[in-house]
C-alpha cells in the first residue's frame, strides 16, 4: 500500500511546484493571521492555479467565521477546508453542509486519553487529523506547525472510521519510523520542509515526499 502525502502551509510558487511535480497528493493553504505561513485569498488563488487537478487543494482554518471561509472559497477552489481550532462537532457539521466541501478535523495530541475526541468527531468529518498538542509552555504555540512530535505507539489498536492522517513535527528523517508505527496512510508536514517558520525549502519538499514513496507498509 502506498502512503499519501500532504505538504502544508505554501506560500510560494517553488514550493508548489515542488510538491505537485513530486508526487503530493494534498497541498494546503493556512488562513490564519497568527500564523506565518498566512496568505490572503488572492495569495492563495495565484498558488492554487498551478495545482493540477488530481492534486486536493485544503484550506486550513482556525475558528474560523463564515464571511471568513466565504471569502477565501469565493477566490479559491478548495476540495478541503481543515479545521484546525476548538471547533465542536456541531460546528464541524454545519461548516460541511453549508460550504459543500468535504471537511477535515484536527485533533491535537499529547497522551493517549487526546484520542477519546475521535468518537465525537469521525460521524461529522470526512477526515481526521492528529497533529501534536503544544504544551501550555510554550510561548507562541500555534494550534499547529509547531515542529513537535508525538508518541506514535498511542495510535496502534485504534479503531478509527473515517480516513486519517498523521501530522506533527514530520520530515524526511522520520516519516518512515511513524508510518511504521502509527500505520498512518497518509502524512502531513509543514514546519518539517522549511528553512524557518513560513519559508519552504523546496529541496525539503522533494526529499519527504520522496521519502514517503519509499515507505513500504503491509
Amino acid at each position: 500500500m502506498t502512503v499519501a502525502a500532504k505538504i502544508c502551509g505554501l506560500t510560494d510558487a517553488a514550493s508548489v511546484a515542488a510538491a505537485v511535480e513530486n508526487g503530493a497528493a494534498y497541498v494546503g493553504f493556512v488562513f490564519y493571521g497568527r500564523s506565518p505561513r498566512n496568505v490572503t485569498p488572492e495569495e492563495a488563488a495565484t498558488l492554487a492555479a498551478a495545482v493540477p487537478a488530481h492534486v486536493e487543494k485544503v484550506g486550513l482554518f482556525v475558528d474560523p467565521d463564515d464571511a471568513l471561509i466565504r471569502s477565501v472559497l469565493d477566490a479559491v477552489s478548495l476540495e478541503w477546508i481543515q479545521l484546525h481550532g476548538s471547533e465542536t462537532p456541531e460546528r464541524v457539521a454545519e461548516i460541511k453542509q453549508k460550504f459543500n466541501r468535504k471537511v477535515m478535523k484536527a485533533i491535537p495530541v499529547a497522551e493517549k486519553a487526546d484520542f477519546n475526541a475521535v468518537t465525537a468527531y469521525e460521524n461529522v468529518a470526512d477526515m481526521l487529523l492528529f497533529d501534536a498538542k503544544a504544551p501550555k509552555t510554550m510561548a507562541d504555540a500555534l494550534p499547529g506547525g509547531n515542529g513537535l512530535v508525538f508518541d506514535w505507539q498511542m495510535m496502534r489498536g485504534l479503531t478509527i472510521s473515517v480516513p486519517w492522517m498523521l501530522a506533527g513535527g514530520l520530515t524526511a528523517e522520520n516519516v518512515t519510523e511513524a508510518v511504521t508505527i502509527s500505520g498512518a496512510e497518509i502524512v502531513d508536514t509543514s514546519s518539517g520542509v522549511e528553512f524557518e517558520p513560513g519559508h519552504k525549502n523546496p529541496a525539503a519538499i522533494v526529499a519527504f515526499l520522496t521519502a514517503v514513496k519509499a515507505v513500504k507498509t503491509n
